[in-house]
């Protein structure tokens, strides 16, 4: 058993089962039966499993916990259930009541009334009988669809010591070890996957509709993380679409997280309680009705002092008096403002989005700022294979535009294996680039058990090549190649591998793709054309993705399983460049018009992306971003280093094109240097923003006021991003 060292409150809620085997879901939308009860709310403890746990022991916990540890973490987690409270009518008819405006409006309602003004007050009293009702109404029937969304009960297995056993999924706890069916199923919760594969469509949670493949968690004391290693955690929520055993008979996952402490249970936490924002419009309406009271006060005493001059009767002084309080502040105003936020809220239903919180509407006309993404947003989420650049020693030979006419060899091996697709009902599916890359060279994926045959190993994959081309004469006969082992691509690394072998292979292979600077850069020297910068910078200024490959034969081993157990660090160091893949990705039809629709509402665009920096500034060209007359001026920040304090360059777009950012003296800005105002517009990478958000944290808001691309930046550095231009004024 852990020791617990601290301790929070838990959210639980009611449970609800399903019967029969396989992960079924539940969504109650016609069982009307209630619940029982909700239990006390347990504790939330942070234990072995949420500080201090390592990628090891995820995977010796695979073994599945005993009985003994699975009660006491199911008293400390309590069930696994995400329960979204439904207020019943009289406790939304109470909140909404006791907004003070209501209480003002019912006060001036009286004061009609008595003073015998029926009709306008019997006006006011329905429009604001039908708001109350409308915004309650709506209220909950929101809360219940975000309800039934949300809610899911599924049959699992988990391993036991004993042997498996099938549980429902409000029965899991942390250290559970889940036996994942191979046709998939929702997930309950969140997991480490430790042995295996699985093929993951996380559109429910990012958004993003392309299936992802998630890998076994690596081997080592490196602590767990589940932003780190998204590549395999499979997330609460998530369909897994297929599931694949590779090194013993099952796949399976570690539960790591439960109830609304998953990732799906953040979302929707989020929802329920979003944070709080300082909105300048009900400042200034607060500050608008004060006024209006101190205006309503004078009023009141000038309008008692003539009145008691004219010794008109108190109880008549007393109706007048508190009748200029009703016309100075307008009792009918939140009635208004209800109906027009009720109004928006049918619009934004009939589309499709819904809203919990009507009064948040109001924010989207604060509307000043939109960051856009680039491939799949602005750009199609397609991309089209240009060729590929082979080299001969240290130069670039010219541009092949059909990879399979490339001769067996480095290159071609890197661009039919080196990827992450997986097969789902015999259709390849996976990362667009990498389909049309493999569909350009003409090889074919296989996985099974077919795959076993090869070397008398398991391996992850078959490319086999294509048989219907017939071979030039003096090219190597091509034989299929099988993918040992994968490292799958990181934002913060720039690139993935894979370790491949061959019939008749000396030694086994490693093929890496990735970012043409960051793979340059883990080359030796010797094997990168000395006008790399100037041929790359060449094709991204004309908008196009390009990729680097590279390779180089690993040491040999005395098996193929030594081979597969190679660390990431060994295989990506000391490669040998082997090329790079030039790919087009054109903008979609409706960009540009979108785009210009925002700049004349006056709400600024501003392009945060992952590509080159270059691609990235053609691309904001072409749609609109940055007009043909606008000024554009490259940010380059430099960190300290070797004594030397970190500085600042400012570089025109066209010295930067010349140069492919080379900085020299007579171009860069010195270190002292502010953006001028007359600027229209900055870019600038990854590396450039987290140097100005440690270096020049003062200059950082001048940046960022006119910065317009945002190329090179990690998941990390986007939300960073975002939170910085949430600051700004």
């Amino acid at each position: 058993t852990d020791t617990f060292t601290s301790f929070r409150p838990r959210v639980s809620g009611g449970r609800a089962f399903s019967r029969g085997l396989g992960w079924q879901r539940w969504a109650g939308r016609g069982d009307r039966t209630q619940p029982p009860p909700p239990a006390p709310a347990p504790l939330r403890s942070h234990s072995l499993l949420d500080r201090s746990r390592t990628c090891d022991d995820l995977r010796r916990a695979s073994a599945g916990l005993g009985l003994q540890d699975h009660t006491v973490r199911k008293a400390v987690y309590g069930p696994n259930v995400i329960s979204v409270p439904v207020k019943s009518y009289p406790q939304l008819l109470v909140d909404e009541a006791l907004n003070p405006y209501y209480g003002f409006q019912a006060f001036s309602i009286a004061l009609w009334l008595a003073d015998h003004y029926y009709w306008y007050a019997l006006c006011i009293l329905l429009v604001s009988a039908v708001s109350i009702c409308l915004s309650v109404y709506r209220t909950r029937k929101q809360s219940q669809t975000l309800r039934d969304m949300v809610q899911l009960s599924v049959r699992v297995c988990v391993c036991r010591p004993e042997g498996e056993e099938w549980v429902d999924s409000s029965e899991l706890v942390p250290g559970d070890c889940l036996v994942l069916p191979q046709e998939g199923g929702l997930m309950p919760c969140d997991a480490a996957l430790v042995a295996g594969e699985c093929v993951v469509n996380e559109s429910s949670l990012t958004g993003e509709s392309i299936p992802v493949l998630k890998t076994a968690l690596p081997e080592g004391p490196v602590p767990y993380l589940p932003e780190t290693h998204r590549r395999h955690t499979l997330f609460c929520g998530t369909l897994v679409l297929q599931a694949r055993a590779f090194v013993g008979p099952h796949v399976l996952a570690v539960v790591t997280q439960t109830g609304f402490c998953t990732a799906k249970g953040g979302l929707v936490s989020s929802i329920l309680h979003p944070r709080p924002l300082s909105f300048k419009f009900y400042k200034h309406s607060m500050k608008f009705v004060a006024a209006l009271s101190v205006v309503a006060l004078l009023g009141t005493v000038y309008s008692i002092i003539i009145l008691l001059h004219n010794q008109v009767p108190l109880g008549e002084i007393v109706i007048r008096a508190l009748d200029v309080v009703t016309v100075a502040v307008p009792p009918a105003l939140p009635a208004a403002m209800t109906m027009c936020a009720l109004y928006a809220q049918s619009r934004l239903e009939s589309q499709g989005i819904f809203c919990v919180h009507p009064a948040r509407i109001n924010l989207a006309g604060k509307l000043r700022l939109v960051c856009f993404d680039k491939t799949g947003t602005l750009t199609e989420d397609s991309l089209d294979v240009m060729g590929v650049v082979p080299l001969k020693g240290q130069e670039f030979l010219p541009l092949v535009s059909e990879p399979r006419r490339l001769p067996m060899g480095p290159l071609l091996r890197a661009l039919a294996t080196c990827h992450t697709l997986s097969r789902l009902q015999d259709t390849p599916v996976g990362d667009p680039m990498d389909l049309k890359m493999v569909e350009s060279t003409g090889w074919v994926l296989e996985e099974g058990p077919v795959t076993d045959s090869t070397f008398g190993t398991q391996v992850l994959a078959v490319m086999k090549p294509p048989l219907q081309e017939p071979h030039l004469q003096g090219m190597e006969p091509p034989a299929p190649v099988s993918i040992l082992g994968r490292f799958p691509f990181l934002s913060a690394l720039q690139r993935m591998s894979v370790v491949v072998a061959w019939p008749g292979a000396a030694q086994p292979e490693a093929c890496v793709k990735g970012s043409p600077e960051l793979v340059a850069s883990l080359c030796d020297p010797a094997t990168v054309p000395v006008d790399f910068a100037l041929r790359l910078q060449s094709y991204t200024a004309a908008g196009y993705r390009v990729v680097a490959l590279a390779g180089k034969p690993l040491p040999v081993t005395a098996s193929l399983e030594a081979a597969q157990q190679l660390p990431r660090d060994a295989v990506e160091q000391e490669l040998s460049l082997l090329g790079l893949l030039v790919m087009r990705n054109l903008l979609k039809p409706q960009t540009p018009g979108v785009i210009q629709a925002l700049r004349k509402t006056h709400i600024r665009t501003v392009m945060v992306t992952g590509d080159n920096l270059q691609t990235a500034v053609t691309v904001a060209q072409g749609c609109g971003m940055v007009g043909p007359r606008e000024r554009l001026v490259i940010v380059h920040a430099v960190p300290p280093e070797q004594g030397q304090r970190a500085s600042l360059q400012l570089q025109p777009v066209e010295s930067f094109a010349a140069t492919n950012g080379a900085q020299g003296p007579d171009l860069a800005a010195s270190c002292t240097m502010e953006p001028d105002p007359r600027s229209s517009h900055l870019a600038l990478s990854g590396s450039s923003f987290s140097v100005l958000v440690k270096h020049f944290p003062k200059l950082l808001p001048k940046v960022l006021v006119q910065g317009t691309i945002f190329a090179r930046m990690a998941p990390e550095q986007k939300t960073e991003l975002v939170c910085e231009l949430q600051k700004l004024q």
